[in-house]
């Protein structure tokens, strides 16, 4: 006798609500989620816990079930409220500024900005700052980092200017081939027509963001400016004008000493060569 499925609560949240509907659509195309899983080239297991909400929803499901239901965008506006709820409070604030952003500006002092991020950097970093997490905890925000990232691909989409310390280069996370795979995302956001990505080289010295970790402003789209700067533990979103301005000044000063966007790319295909 197969076990009874189990029962689904779509009020909770966007989340549930997103797995609720999920199922429901499945049913009414007589789909199994066997069947399911061989359309939208993901695992049974892995449905299972979206439907249930036991799992953060990846970025590129709900296109997929849009496509394999013919919903019109339903699934991907769902995952547009869903997203949001993995995070934090004082987070959500932020993300929800980040997606009215036009223009970004950032500057990381140690670790690639999870906008850039691979998966594999990003489950890196998971891993160590959180050693005792689980799989699917560790997947779980992997997952919600990766969603953010969508926004870069959206019409419009806001333009992005990343500078990084060498030391972010230099410091290899995950292993030779997580970092050589990660150092090759940047090289190809170096400079498009929507991205620019510059190094401040160690042969500067000593700067007003030093010690610091990463640096966020953000244009948004009624011409205001916020800023948010997060260091290891803990983040901080700043929208009193005269903050904001100090910061756009240090920030403006960083690019001004930082390496032009194509010795940015040679500089980075040198730490490419010099990985084991």
């Amino acid at each position: 006798m197969a076990p009874r499925p189990r029962e689904l609560t779509p009020d909770r949240s966007a989340r549930h609500l997103f797995g609720s509907e999920m199922r429901r659509h499945r049913e009414l195309a007589g789909m199994s989620l066997e069947s399911l899983a061989t359309v939208v080239r993901y695992a049974k297991s892995s449905l299972a816990r979206y439907e249930t909400a036991d799992a953060m929803i990846p970025p590129d499901l709900p296109g997929r079930l849009d496509a394999a239901f013919g919903t019109d965008g339903l699934f991907e506006k769902l995952y547009g409220l869903a997203k949001y709820e993995i995070h934090p409070d004082k987070y959500r604030r932020r993300m929800e500024l980040e997606a009215r952003a036009r223009v970004i500006d950032q500057y990381a002092g140690q670790l690639v900005p999870g906008l850039v991020q691979t998966e594999d950097y990003a489950r890196a970093l998971f891993r160590v700052t959180n050693p005792r997490a689980n799989s699917e905890a560790i997947e779980e925000k992997v997952a919600a980092r990766m969603g953010r990232q969508a926004l870069l691909a959206a019409t419009p989409g806001p333009d992005l200017s990343v500078i990084l310390d060498e030391a972010v280069v230099r410091r290899p996370v995950g292993g030779s081939a997580v970092m050589r795979s990660q150092l090759a995302r940047l090289c190809a956001l170096v400079d498009t027509p929507t991205t620019t990505v510059q190094l401040l080289p160690f042969g500067h010295g000593e700067h007003a963001l030093l010690g610091g970790g990463t640096l966020t402003l953000m244009t948004l789209d009624d011409k205001s400016s916020v800023v948010y700067e997060e260091g290891l533990t803990s983040g901080t979103l700043v929208e009193e004008p005269e903050a904001v301005r100090t910061r756009r000044r240090d920030y403006d000063l960083m690019r001004a000493y930082a390496l032009s966007p194509r010795d940015t790319a040679a500089r980075i295909r040198s730490a490419m060569e010099e990985l084991p």
